[in-house]
């Protein structure tokens, strides 16, 4: 996750800070631990010349030295009284064979007592063997030794305890203070730092604002900066690229919105606030010319002009005008005129746009959409009239059967009458017919809704192979459809374009009775069109029928329908599509299929 810039400044003060406070409290840590370890150290050194002052004196006054340090009620005394020193736990006097003198625990005279890490050694160590012999989780126990010399004889040693769990509280003890200062200086720290992100970046804010409101449009911001630092001259930088901004926005308007409206094929024009002309797209200008204007930005329209008298209008009532009839030129052309007030936010009028629409044209768009309304209807109605047709066509089949029944039964043997069971069957044969002719009629005629969608092409050519595999083999004829790019996509309904490549596909098939090789592949037509072309090696289609394979009920086939390539003609043009087909008889024929490429989005 990226941080912010406030948020890295802050967390670089606050480990800036957390660092030294660190750094701090180890040194102070290892000098409390330093100085505790020394002053332990002073008090065993301390007690064991006390002691050994008393053991000394002991020795001179009795004549069984060891009997007499261990019968002296004073030395006694003053080894019980060195367990209640801070951090020292036993005191002991030993003889040259390390046995047991005299103990602050009684009980322990006449033992053994064993080996101990010195303290002394400790506290000339290193500070991170100091801390880590100090907090171990089993702590243990140092001793300060002091041997004892008589005459120059070894008579023993003192030994003195000192337990590192003592040092542990005490070192702990004197960290408390130090800890809580430490938190306060880090929380104080990461307060500063907030507060001074907020006074470093407040330039920043003040930029991206000026950079969010330039995004919007609105050009000309400027943006104010306490002077003498970096950041104020870049927002003297900003300024100029704003100010140049707004000045080639003011030149180049009419270029931009002229390139916007060019395409309309109504006339349009745009004037300011004082009413001169900005821009006029290619159909203004041809209709300034029709009219005797000249069309130049910045000139005013003329006076007698109803044009020029509309844009008046609506500059001072600031309401749109129209649309109103004006005739055009010499041959009485008409246009129908309206105006629309421009405002900015404040409601205060910076222009007027100008729309001039052809009234013959919208009368012949209007007939277009009655003319179509009416085929529509027909549609409808014409689909009912099948459907009214079917109805009978129905009953005349039941009764034809019903007919045939009665004749075979006719004669007492059950023979019935050839010739006319013959009658009954060219009737129904003549019946299924027309029941078929209707019902392509209707499947044609009956209106679809469709289901558009992205549809990727590889997976449309996928579909159809094993629906053709089966007429494939039986006529020995091999599919090749190599994989088209994966990203080729069609905006259609799968259903339908799946209709259409199968009929291609299934008549190819049929088109090559004694084998053949079938060609399926696919492959951009540009940037805005897809062509999916199927390919075959079968007899042909004749020059004379070309014409017509679309048509209605036409096939060259004897047992055909003549609905399928209507039905795929049909369906192309539904999708805003084209087909058109290439053949030469004897050597085969290539449909190719051309439909809107769908517009994919990253």
């Amino acid at each position: 996750m990226r941080l912010s810039i406030r948020a890295t400044q802050i967390a670089a003060v606050s480990a800036l800070v957390g660092v030294v406070v660190v750094v701090l409290s180890a040194m102070h840590v290892t000098r409390l631990a330093r100085v505790g370890l020394h002053e332990s150290e002073a008090r065993g050194q301390l007690l064991a010349n006390a002691i050994f002052h008393r053991v000394r004196q002991v020795v001179i006054e009795s004549p069984d030295p060891y009997r007499g340090i261990q019968d002296d009620t004073g030395l006694g005394a003053l080894l019980q009284s060195s367990i209640y020193g801070e951090s020292v736990t036993d005191a002991a006097i030993l003889d040259v064979e390390g046995t047991i003198v005299a103990h602050s625990d009684a009980s322990r005279v006449g033992q053994r007592l064993g080996p101990r890490a010195s303290l002394p050694a400790l506290g000339a160590s290193s500070a991170w063997d100091q801390i880590r012999a100090i907090y171990a989780v089993d702590p243990g126990t140092l001793e300060v030794q002091m041997p004892m010399e008589l005459d120059g004889d070894a008579f023993g040693s003192i030994r003195i305890g000192v337990s590192t769990r003592l040092l542990r509280r005490e070192l702990s003890a004197a960290l408390r203070p130090a800890l809580i200062t430490a938190a306060i200086a880090l929380a104080a720290a990461i307060l500063l730092a907030g507060l001074l992100a907020r006074v470093v970046l407040r330039p920043i804010h003040v930029i991206r604002s000026g950079l969010t409101r330039l995004g919007q449009g609105d050009f000309g911001v400027t943006l104010d900066l306490p002077p003498g630092d970096e950041f104020s001259e870049l927002g003297d930088y900003f300024n100029s690229v704003s100010r140049q901004l707004s000045t080639d926005r003011a030149q180049h308007v009419d270029a931009k919105a002229g390139a916007v409206v060019a395409p309309i094929e109504d006339a349009v024009a745009l004037c300011d606030a004082s009413g001169r002309l900005v821009f006029a797209n290619g159909a203004m200008e041809q209709l300034g010319a029709a009219r005797r204007t000249v069309w130049r930005h910045g000139d005013l329209l003329t006076d007698a002009d109803p044009l020029q008298r509309l844009v008046e209008a609506t500059l001072s009532s600031v309401v749109s005008q129209g649309p109103v009839t004006v005739p055009i030129g010499d041959g009485g052309d008409e246009r129908l005129v309206l105006t629309h007030a421009i405002t900015n936010g404040e409601g205060v009028v910076t222009g007027v746009l100008l729309v001039a629409r052809n009234a013959a044209y919208l009368s012949r768009m209007q007939s277009t959409l009655a003319y179509s309304r009416k085929l529509a209807a027909l549609g409808r109605l014409t689909a009912g009239i099948a459907h009214e047709v079917k109805n009978p066509l129905n009953a005349m089949m039941i009764h034809l059967e019903l007919l045939r029944s009665k004749i075979r039964n006719a004669t007492p043997s059950g023979e019935a009458d050839s010739g006319a069971l013959v009658h009954v069957g060219v009737i129904e044969s003549e019946v299924r017919r027309l029941d078929e002719v209707v019902q392509g009629f209707l499947k044609f005629a009956r209106p679809e809704d469709l289901r558009l969608s992205p549809i990727g092409v590889a997976a449309l050519i996928d579909d159809i192979r094993p629906l053709i595999a089966a007429e494939a083999e039986r006529a020995g004829v091999l599919v090749e459809a190599p994989p088209p790019d994966p990203g080729l996509q069609v905006t259609g309904d799968t259903a339908m374009l799946r209709q259409v490549l199968m009929n291609l596909a299934i008549n190819a098939c049929q088109a090559m009775p004694d084998g053949g090789t079938l060609r399926l592949t696919a492959q951009a037509d540009g940037h805005d069109r897809v062509e999916i072309r199927v390919s075959d090696t079968g007899v042909g289609i004749a020059p004379e029928d070309l014409g017509r394979i679309f048509n209605l009920y036409f096939t060259t086939k004897s047992a055909g329908s003549g609905i399928g390539l209507s039905m795929v003609y049909r369906i192309v043009q539904m999708h805003d599509g084209e087909i058109d087909v290439e053949s030469t008889p004897g050597s085969g024929t290539t449909f190719r299929v051309r439909l809107p490429r769908a517009q994919v989005t990253a």
